[in-house]
């Protein structure tokens, strides 16, 4: 009879650890094209991304290279003082987008221009996402204060 209860424990246990991984699997599977990478233009002029993946761009808006065409489409330059990345940006912009202002684009590298879907632009004067002031500051081109140095 001891036996039998041990065997029996075992096999609960053998039961959850299975169901276990497989939930871990099935969550993993549902979230492989809902997980977007952050890149600076540096990241993505070092080693760019295939034209089909999706991934978050972010730095700071050009001064003097925002370019509203016909309709929507507005074309604009982010840098992270290290490298210039051509953005493409067919909707709406957030009030707040401003050039020298800090902002976060989803969307596809395709032919040497991000393409995005979605622009995010930062909520007030002192706030800077945190990847984008990570990536200025490996650049150079942030300062621990929060303010950006001249040019930028």
């Amino acid at each position: 009879m001891k036996n039998l209860k041990k065997q029996r424990r075992i096999q609960i246990v053998v039961l959850a650890m299975v169901a276990l991984a497989l939930s871990t699997a099935l969550i993993g599977y549902a979230m492989r094209d809902g997980i977007n990478f952050f890149r600076s233009p540096s990241d993505i002029l070092a080693e760019p991304p295939a034209p089909t993946e999706t991934f978050r761009l972010g730095g700071l808006v050009a001064p003097g290279s925002i370019v509203r065409g016909d309709g929507y489409e507005v074309r604009f330059v982010v840098t992270d003082g290290g490298a210039d990345v051509p953005v493409v940006f067919a909707g709406v912009l957030p009030d707040l987008f401003a050039e020298g202002e800090g902002m976060v684009g989803t969307g596809r590298f395709e032919n040497g221009v991000f393409r995005a879907h979605e622009i995010l632009a930062k909520h007030d004067e002192t706030y800077m996402p945190r990847e984008v002031a990570d990536a200025l500051k490996r650049q150079g081109h942030w300062m621990e204060d929060g303010a950006e140095q001249a040019g930028y």
